[in-house]
């Protein structure tokens, strides 16, 4: 799996001209599924997202957690972390097959609330709309093969 994770001051998701999700501060995360994830890769990557400590402490040191700011989760599909950059044009073929994906960012879903975090989300395969405020800016960049 693959991740690009933004903290944020507040962040949306918009479907149809109606908003699906929507937080305020929080993770903001893009996730990818690749066709060699499984369950127990879900379940990893949401753990380390859900326990990151990237928010400013007292001291201005990031040092607190989701939970120590009582912050919140936005999830949104994003199949195109697995394209495939060799040409001008983008392929798509290292991605999950959809039925793969749609199930393991489900668990992925399930796996944060069961952490204490039930994220807002988007729609998987649907064309979206995301905004955000970005905070820092802190993006960080995750890949379960490099874990």
């Amino acid at each position: 799996m693959r991740a690009v994770v933004t903290r944020v001051k507040d962040a949306s998701v918009t479907i149809g001209g109606k908003v699906n999700g929507q937080i305020g501060q929080g993770f903001l995360v893009l996730l990818g599924v690749g066709p060699g994830d499984t369950e127990e890769t879900a379940r990893k990557l949401a753990d380390k997202i859900c326990r990151l400590r990237v928010f400013e402490d007292e001291n201005g040191k990031m040092n607190k957690s989701l939970e120590q700011v009582q912050g919140s989760l936005l999830v949104v599909s994003q199949f195109t972390l697995y394209a495939d950059l060799k040409s001008r044009r983008p392929g798509f073929s290292h991605a999950a097959a959809p039925d793969l994906a749609r199930d393991l960012y489900e668990k992925f879903l399930g796996f944060c609330a069961d952490a204490g975090f039930p994220p807002q989300h988007g729609e998987f395969g649907a064309d979206m709309l995301v905004a955000s405020v970005n905070d820092g800016p802190v993006t960080l960049l995750f890949d379960t093969d490099a874990m």
